[in-house]
């Protein structure tokens, strides 16, 4: 996770996702079977949580060291606000970590959300991913155990990759042949899938994967038509893991969503179409969340690779609806009172 701090006085923490090829892991010895094991569960309960648990280390110790007086009350309310802006699975993931934090009894440290794209629903989507859930789910036992990941396993063949990529940034034609042929594929999502290659993170010694159970996650979504937790595939280990035969229902949970979320659709999205995203926002908007939708004309991968104008603004002009935290304002008055006292009396 990298932090950055903006003029504007906003901190900037990044947060990632695990996923690369160099699983890069405490424990050094871990199995490629054992490391890609994961689900959209884990980015929610084990990911997003130690992200977030670490931002709050972070704001604590630099609002305690510039002001000593400053303490939290006993009812973990916080010296700062935090809003999360999340894309796609990032999405996704950050909804089920709200809702299982918030069963959990466990502060999730958030003041607003602004989804861009989010997953979560995707049973309206073209053929293409269509035949993706079908091919995972007849071939889960075998895939499962032969490709625990879908990655690029080499470092030869990485360069191989990171060589294309570069090809098809110089030479436009071929670029341009690529670019439409992805795009017809993934249904006419017009996003620059080619310029994504060509960025640092796909290099030859790393690069992103995806793991099997993440794909199975997602095949299960789009089956069953619910936002759900990852289903293990019987009765007996559901019941191990949720205390229920079935998945946890995070669509059915959106009640517990405390805080303001704004979505954001993609009229030329066609990985998460709008209507998939405003499935999100009628099930919120009908248990009374705070909640707002609106679409701008982008297609999936414009939100984040793309740098529009019109989306830095709404997004600002969101983030400017979280109040400070009026405890902390006050301290602040104070200290600032306090050191032009001690000024004009030295002075």
């Amino acid at each position: 996770m990298h932090k950055f701090v903006l003029f504007s006085g906003y901190d900037v923490f990044l947060g990632n996702f695990r996923g690369l090829v160099s699983r890069e892991h405490v424990n050094k010895n871990i199995s490629s079977r054992e490391y890609w094991r994961y689900s959209i569960n884990e980015h929610a309960t084990e990911d997003i949580p130690a992200m977030v648990e670490k931002i709050h280390q972070v704001k604590t110790a630099e609002l305690k060291l510039s002001n000593p007086e400053i303490e939290e009350d006993n009812n973990d309310n916080q010296l700062y606000k935090l809003c999360a802006i999340s894309h796609s699975l990032g999405g996704a993931s950050m909804l089920m970590y709200i809702i299982t934090r918030r069963i959990a009894e466990k502060p999730h440290r958030l003041s607003r959300l602004i989804l861009l794209s989010p997953a979560g629903f995707h049973h309206d989507s073209n053929v293409v991913f269509s035949m993706a859930e079908h091919a995972i789910f007849f071939l889960a036992p075998i895939l499962s155990r032969i490709f625990p990941a879908f990655y690029i396993p080499t470092r030869f063949f990485r360069m191989l990759v990171n060589k294309l990529a570069r090809d098809l940034q110089n030479l436009p034609a071929v670029g341009g042949l690529v670019q439409t042929l992805v795009g017809y594929v993934l249904g006419g999502d017009s996003s620059n899938w080619v310029g994504v290659l060509g960025t640092p993170h796909y290099n030859m010694n790393d690069m992103p994967g995806v793991s099997f159970y993440v794909g199975l996650h997602l095949a299960q979504i789009k089956r069953t038509r619910r936002f759900r937790m990852f289903d293990y595939g019987s009765a007996s280990a559901n019941m191990k893991v949720y205390g229920s035969p079935e998945p946890l229902d995070i669509g059915e949970h959106y009640w517990l969503i405390d805080i303001p979320v704004d979505l954001v659709a993609g009229q030329k999205d066609k990985v998460i179409r709008p209507s998939m995203v405003k499935r999100h926002y009628k099930l919120m908007k009908e248990v009374g969340v705070d909640v707002s939708f609106n679409e701008f004309e982008y297609a999936h991968l414009d939100f984040t690779f793309s740098h529009h104008e019109e989306l830095l603004s709404y997004v600002m002009s969101r983030l400017l609806l979280v109040k400070t935290n009026p405890k902390l304002e006050v301290n602040k008055r104070s200290l600032r009172l306090r050191k032009k006292g001690q000024v004009s009396a030295t002075g």
